[in-house]
Parts: structure tokens; sequence; C-alpha cells
């Protein structure tokens, strides 16, 4: 029996199923990203349309960007003094160190005590920016009282302080050393920033007793009232620490204790820590002056390059005008889509890890009048939001360039259909990429709305992370919103 006839007849049947997938895949573009199962694109029953989008570039004022942080955040210090795009940042920390107990001498006896160091220690986390260029790390004491954590905005200086630095001059920091173990007396562990105070300061605490500083709380926080923290010089990066973190963050004592017979019995280390009493506050200081992202905000026209930058930040409003003239038809998939524009800057200071999209409401009561995108991204009572199925993680891709960038698909499908079908209006949309969010939420399948719960937290921490997209007039990158539809 001749197999040829047949085996040629297979292979042109598996030929032509295999162009038929690859055709479809590359129709349809990305539709297998997503919550919605989207029907092959034939052009006679589904279809794929894209509407123009016109995005606008702002930076936020201090009232819609009006964030507080707690002590168990992650707090920065640190300086960017040369991003080309997004100019620079001032970052600097205040806290409270303390003993653990009052009502007791911390120490083991108060005369005689031979000191010799005092350091403090921050317990880092993270590194963002140049890690090879060198800060100068000055330490003041504060001559106010710290409050309430959520007392102090993030963009406000939360307090003053003495103008001599506590610590002895002339010590660098490298922020690519941070990482790096650190083997002292009865310490030996990473990811710990050093600076060596005055041991003056050091025989100033020595010198309190239980009659004053360490009677209480109150009375040591008249006595001493915490750190500021600042980098002065030069620097291109910011440095994340936990400042609750007692094993890494505190004020570490050396001193040695003479022995009855005037020799030198032992060495002993004693620590004042953040603990859960203690206040802290962070200071973010945003400068774009001469930056394109200083020339794009407030511009009428709609921009071809979207700049968003973590908070405190910026923003882009974006309008999609062709949505009101849609006219019937069942959408199986609609996707805000955007892309990052590489720049050789980008290997330094990366996206943030999120991005976010809510939509303007001027029948909120109140200031602020915005809200999570209707139907798109509703409370569930149960389960919470959904951000990942709402997009707020991009994906990797290529630029045209071959570039790494990061995409954005923003699932809007609800949202349009029910635009379509006259249940709403379309809104004008705001991007940015926040720490946390705040604003309205409608619940989902019903017609009541709650406030946005307290901790809806976006990126991990606050300060880290910037990003340049292409708006709707960018000539290979634009943003843009797809619909993958039927006719009904």
């Amino acid at each position: 029996m001749n197999l040829r006839p047949f085996i040629i007849t297979g292979l042109s049947i598996l030929v032509f199923l295999l162009l038929s997938f690859s055709s479809c895949r590359r129709i349809n573009d990305y539709t297998e990203v997503g919550d919605d199962l989207i029907p092959p694109i034939d052009n006679i029953t589904t279809f794929d349309t894209s509407l123009t989008v016109q995005a606008f570039n702002d930076t936020f004022s201090l009232l819609m960007d009006s964030l507080r942080v707690i002590a168990n955040d992650e707090h920065f210090l640190g300086l960017i003094q040369n991003d080309p795009i997004f100019g620079k940042t001032h970052a600097e920390i205040y806290l409270e160190l303390k003993p653990d107990f009052f009502g007791s001498y911390p120490f083991s006896r108060r005369d005689s005590l031979i000191v010799d160091s005092l350091v403090l220690v921050l317990g880092f986390t993270q590194l963002y920016g140049d890690s090879l260029t060198p800060q100068t790390i000055n330490v003041y004491e504060l001559n106010q009282e710290l409050k309430l954590d959520s007392f102090y905005l993030l963009r406000v200086p939360a307090a003053t302080h003495f103008p001599s630095p506590l610590n002895l001059p002339g010590q660098l920091i490298y922020p690519n050393r941070l990482d790096d173990s650190v083997k002292v007396f009865q310490d030996t562990t990473a990811g710990q920033l050093r600076i060596k105070l005055d041991t003056n300061l050091a025989r100033r605490f020595l010198n309190y007793d239980t009659s004053n500083a360490y009677k209480s709380d109150s009375a040591f926080k008249r006595a001493f009232k915490g750190f500021a923290i600042k980098s002065e010089g030069s620097g291109n990066a910011l440095m994340g620490f936990k400042l609750r973190d007692n094993r890494n963050t505190k004020l570490a004592f050396y001193y040695r204790i003479p022995s009855r017979s005037g020799n030198i019995d032992s060495t002993v280390v004693r620590y004042f820590t953040c603990n859960p009493d203690c206040k802290t506050a962070n200071y973010i200081k945003r400068n774009y002056t001469g930056t394109p992202v200083a020339s794009a905000a407030g511009q009428p026209s709609p921009a071809q390059f979207v700049y968003l930058q973590n908070t405190p930040g910026t923003y882009a409003i974006i309008k999609i005008p062709d949505l009101a003239t849609l006219t019937n038809r069942l959408v199986h998939r609609a996707e805000l889509i955007m892309e990052q524009i590489y720049h050789p800057s980008d290997t330094i200071f990366p996206p943030p890890s999120a991005l976010f999209l809510d939509a303007y409401d001027s029948t909120i009561t109140g200031f602020y009048k915005y809200r999570t995108v209707p139907f798109a991204n509703d409370y569930d009572l149960r389960t919470g939001y959904d951000f990942f199925g709402f997009g707020i993680n991009p994906f990797n891709g290529k630029d045209p360039g071959g570039n790494n960038i990061k995409i954005w698909r923003f699932n809007l499908t609800r949202y349009v259909q029910n635009i379509i079908n006259g249940n709403i209006r379309p809104h004008t949309l705001r991007l940015y990429a926040p720490f946390l969010i705040r604003g309205k939420s409608k619940i989902s399948n019903t017609r009541e709305e709650i406030d946005i719960p307290p901790g809806a937290y976006i990126n991990k921490t606050y300060a880290t992370g910037r990003v340049r997209l292409g708006g709707g007039n960018h000539p290979t990158q634009k943003m843009r919103l797809r619909i993958v539809y039927s006719k009904q």
C-alpha cells in the first residue's frame, strides 16, 4: 500500500493548522492576558479597534499628596542629585531612640565608666539609585519633641534641630557596602548603616539618672528629644531603613567597667531602640526645576510623554473622547495599554512596581473627588480588590529598538461595556504611582459604595520608582485603549 499520499495530506493539514494558530495568536495581540475569554478575531463576528488617548501631565499639590507615614513603614534617607528626567530628591529621617524601660538606670554603673564609642545604627533594607556615589550623613539633636507619627506629612519637615552635628566629621557612606556583614562587639550582622557620634553625647546619657531623664518616657523626651538624620553634600541614591527593627536600628553605647582594684573588668554594650512608643517621621522633597517633568506639567495640549513618580510625585490625566461615541456592541476585552519609553537612566532609577488608574467624580462630597474605576475595580466584601486582575503590575516587553521595557494593560472591559449600555458616562481618569490609595469605591454587584479601606497599598514603599511612558501622541509607542468586540 502506498502511504505517500496519506503522509502528504497529513502534513498539509498539520501545516494549515499551525499557520492558522500562529495567525490567530498574532492578530489577538496578548488577548490571552486577563480574565476574559476572547474568541478568535476573524473580522466577521469579532473585531479589534483602538481608541485615541489624550494624556496631560501634572505634579501633585500638598493637599492631594498628603501621605502620613508611621514608624512601621520603611523610611528613606539620602540625596538624588542627577536624575536627568525627574530632577532631585532629598530625604531625611527624624526618630526617637530610648531605653526599653524607665524607672531604673539603664547602664551598669553611673560613675567611672570608660566610654569607647557611641554609634547610631540604622537597619538597611534597600537602595534606589546609584550605589557607587558616596554620601555624607550628618546627625543632629532635635529641639522640638516629635508627636504621633500620623501628625506628620511626608512633604513637610517634622521638626527643627540644633545647628551642630552630633556625629564625628569625615564619615562617608558608600551605599553599595550597606549590605556587607559588620563584625563588632556582640553584633555580627549585615544590613546596617553605622554612624559614629561624639562620645560627649554618651557621657550626657550616662550622667542622667532616675530622678530626671530615666524617671519616665515624658521625662526622657524633655531631656533628649530625638535625632534628625540628613544626607548633606553629594549623592545620587535613596537608602531605605526599617526603624522598628530592634536588631538593626539602635543607639549603641560601647563602654568599659573598671573593677574595684582599678583594672578594666569588662566591656559592655547597651542599646536604646525604637520601641513601640517611639515616634518617627520622614521628609521627602522633590525638585523638578529644569527637567522635562517641569516643562510638561500643566500643559494644555495632549502630551507625547507621560511622567510618573511614586509618592510624593506626579500624575497624568487621561481622557478618551471617543468612548462616548461607541455604538451597541459586546465587549470581550478592553484594555488601556501604555509602554515605558526607554532611557539609559532607567537602569539606575527603575520604574515603580505598580501604577494605578482611578476616576474623577464631581458628585463626591468633600475635597477628594476620586473613586476606583466603576465596574473595572470595584470592592468585593469578601475578597477586597483584585488589583492584579485590574492590571496594576506591568509585563516585560521590548521597545522597537530592542530595549527591555515595562508594559501596563489596565482591564477596563466592564467599565467600557457599562458605558455602551448607558449605565454610566465616561470619566476623566487619573494615572499615577501611589504608595496607597484613597477615595470612594463601588461595592461589587450592588449600587452601594464605601470609602476605600485603610491599607489599600499599591506599591510596597513610597519615594522610589519613576517611569516615562508614551502618551497618546507618541510616534511609535502610543498609549491607547484597545477594544475587542462583537456586534449585537
